[in-house]
Parts: C-alpha cells; structure tokens; sequence
C-alpha cells in the first residue's frame, strides 16, 4: 500500500531526576552532599532510508514517545541518558510542525538525518547547587520534560522527470518501455493510482522518471486527488507531459494541453515555470499526425517529441533529449528559506519568557514556556527548592509586573495546574 502523508505527536524523552544525597560514610568527616545529575531523555531522530518508498510504517502509529533518562544516583553517580529513537522513512520525506506550518526538515538524502524532537536534559543532583553559603544544600532538580511536537510526514517522490496527462493517455505504457519499471496496464480510467518510478538508462547517465496517476480538471483542488499526485512533480526537474494524439476518449489535445497546464499553474506557479517537455503518444495511428498538425498550429513555440509506447517508434529519441537536458539543470530546492524553522535565542532582558493575564477578580494566570518548564523541574516537598522557585520568579521579575497590574496579597496565581498565593515580600 502506497502511503504519503502520516500525522504523529511526537513526545521525545524527560530527563533522569537529579538526587539528593549525602556522603555518610565511615572515615569519612563531613562527606556533603553527593547527589549525581540525571541522564538526558532520549531525542527522536528521523533518517532517510533509499530502501523505503512508502510511509506505510508510520500509518497505524498516533504517537511515538522516547524513553525517559535515568535519575542521578548518590556518589555524584550520573544517570544514563535514553537511547534515541530512530524513525526511518523514504527519501524525499519532509517534516512539518503542524502547529506553525513550518518545515522542520526535508530529507533528499540517504542516511540524512534530523534531530525532530529533543530530549529534555537530566536535573542537577543537590551536588550541583553546593555554594560557599550553602555548603549541604537539600534541593536537587527533576528532568526536563522532552519535546512534544504534532508533525505532519509528507513524501514527495524523487524524480528527475514527471509523466503528468489525463488518464489513459499512456504513461503507463510509455514508463514501461523506457525503463524496467511494470506499473499495471489497462483499458480503463485511473488504473494507475499510486506513483510509479523507474530508472532510464542513457548510455553512462541514467535518471528517475515517475509515472503519476491521471490528472483531470480540478485536480489542483483535490478532485480525483489530484493534489496528492501534482505534489510528487514538486522535486521533478522536468515535466513531461504526455498526450493522446489519437483522441481516443473523443477528447481533444488542445483543450486536454490548456486544462493539465492550468492545474499546474493553480497548484504550483514553481512547478508550472519548470521545463517543460510535450510527447505526443501513439503516432503510429494515422489520425493522431492530423491532431498533432493541429496542435503545432495552436502552440508553434512548444517542443513536441513524436512516440508510440505501443511500437516503441521515438522512444531512444525521447531518452536522449531527456537526459540532455537533465544535464544542464542544475539541483534546486522546491522549499525557500523563510518557510523552515528559524531558531533564534531571546535573551530575558530582551524579551519576557512570560506572560501575565488576569482571569478573575482576584485570580492571575502566568504562562510561558521557559517559566512552565522551571516549574516542572522544580520539587515542591523540598522547602528549599521552593524557595528556590520563588526567588527566580522574582528575578524574572514576575512578582515586580504582577504588582504594576494590581495584584494584591492573598491573590491566586496559576501556573499550570498549580496555584500560589501573591505575597509581597523580599527573598
């Protein structure tokens, strides 16, 4: 079965917890504190794999989590870190957050490999927090929650020439002879409904050619799922668009030429300025040389190359110009830049890692995602730690902005699923 699009919420490893431990040992005076890190959650890692061609793998898997690191132990004993975990798809997989539309990573290579969602790192063991002025602290820190991301996995084929057309216009038939490929061969509408590929051979250069499934107007809306085929052309260098000079299905080859050249258009104005490469199939009918007269007529600047799939006449001609050409363009992205990930580091001072809301009258909502991720590292049946909560509020200078809105003691603030009580005071 030939799958294309997965969507999976990816949850990557927490960190180990950090201990809290002490040297109590014989001969040993004042051991302190010996409480070890956690180990690093496990990240997930997608791979390209050239032995893949479907996402079928991934079809029936809703969530993938990584495992957990191992908590610190006493002796400064840090904990093991997760082993990643490995998810291998086809090459031409391309990663995209669903919640920002961004692209996270395109995979075009074999082995290529990108880090999709990253491990939370281990807490630090109460080791970790020994100071001049605290010379036993009791307070050590929980693991970083891993990274959780709702993904979209996307396979676009990759071929270096796209057989596009109306159904039954002989793709299937014309990828057969150029290649060893053997997509089925029938008298009738949409036989072909997955992507066919296949390898053509021009003396020492070969190349890939893909075989999409029949196009129809409307396609770059979805009708006949034609959207789901026009994207595997997107990496296609050329589009080869094949048509029926014989007119078998009472068609007509200027109308059928205009109606697939639109739906590129309204589907990929990229993909519509690609080159472009006119076959005119089954010429060895006697009808199809006036069609074709007609045709050349209407449009006297495009390239037409004559063939027959069925007696093979203009095939090795049909190869040869394909791979002339192949040789002269270069690779090229189909994504721009400013539609991947931007990773950029916000500085406190520069920008607030918080945001203050009020949700009643005496109730503040403060949400964030660095403050969020503070309070789930942070263990509350120690005073200590607590405190230690309380005094980064400040210095991010959450108790100053709630203060400045009109927040007044004993009010309720929410971080989370956890409530505090406002208290002005000094730490």
């Amino acid at each position: 079965m030939f799958i294309d699009e997965v969507n999976l919420k990816l949850i990557a490893g927490k960190g180990g917890d950090g201990c809290t431990s002490f040297l109590r040992e014989k001969y040993v005076p004042l051991g302190g504190p010996d409480g070890g890190n956690g180990g690093r959650g496990g990240n997930i890692i997608f791979k390209a794999d050239k032995g893949l061609r479907t996402l079928i793998d991934l079809r029936y898997k809703k969530i993938l989590k990584a495992d957990s690191g191992q908590m610190g132990r006493g002796r400064n004993q840090t904990g093991s870190s997760a082993e990643d975990t490995i998810v291998m798809v086809p090459v031409g997989t391309t990663i995209k957050d669903t919640n920002t539309n961004l692209i996270i990573c395109d995979l075009v290579e074999d082995a290529q490999e990108c880090i999709v969602a990253k491990g939370g790192r281990g807490g630090k063991g109460n080791a970790a927090f020994m100071t001049n002025k605290n010379k036993a602290p009791y307070t050590s820190e929980l693991g970083e929650p891993g990274e959780e991301r709702n993904i979209l996995c996307e396979l676009k084929l990759l071929a270096d020439v796209g057989l596009v057309g109306f159904p039954s216009v002989g793709k299937s038939s014309l990828i057969s002879v150029i290649s060893a490929a053997k997509p089925k061969i029938a008298d009738y509408h949409f036989t072909t409904l997955v992507p066919n590929l296949g390898v053509v051979k021009s003396g020492d250069y070969s190349f890939v050619v893909a075989d999409l499934p029949g196009l129809i107007e409307g396609s770059s809306k979805g009708v006949g799922l034609g959207d789901k085929f026009l994207k595997h052309a997107s990496r296609c260098k050329i589009v080869c668009h094949v048509l029926d000079m014989a007119q078998v299905d009472n068609r007509d080859v200027i109308e059928d030429y205009k109606i697939i050249r639109n739906e590129i258009k309204e589907f990929d104005e990229t993909l519509y300025n690609k080159k472009e490469i006119v076959v005119a199939n089954k010429m060895d009918l006697e009808v199809s040389k006036e069609n074709l007269k007609r045709f050349k007529n209407e449009f006297p600047n495009i390239e037409v190359i004559e063939v027959s799939a069925a007696t093979k006449m203009g095939v090795k001609e049909l190869i040869f110009k394909l791979s002339e050409i192949l040789k002269t363009i270069p690779d090229e992205e189909i994504y721009k830049n400013n539609e991947f990930e931007d990773y950029v580091l916000y500085e406190f001072k520069h920008e607030k890692p918080y945001k203050i809301t009020r949700i009643g009258n005496n109730k503040w909502l403060v949400s964030g995602e660095e403050l969020e991720k503070l309070l789930k590292m942070t263990r509350f049946n120690s005073d200590e730690s607590a405190l230690r909560f309380a005094r980064k509020l400040k210095s991010l200078g959450v108790d100053d902005e709630l203060k400045e809105l009109g927040a007044k003691e004993g009010d309720t603030v929410c971080i989370l699923d956890q409530e505090f009580e406002y208290e002005e005071r000094l730490y």
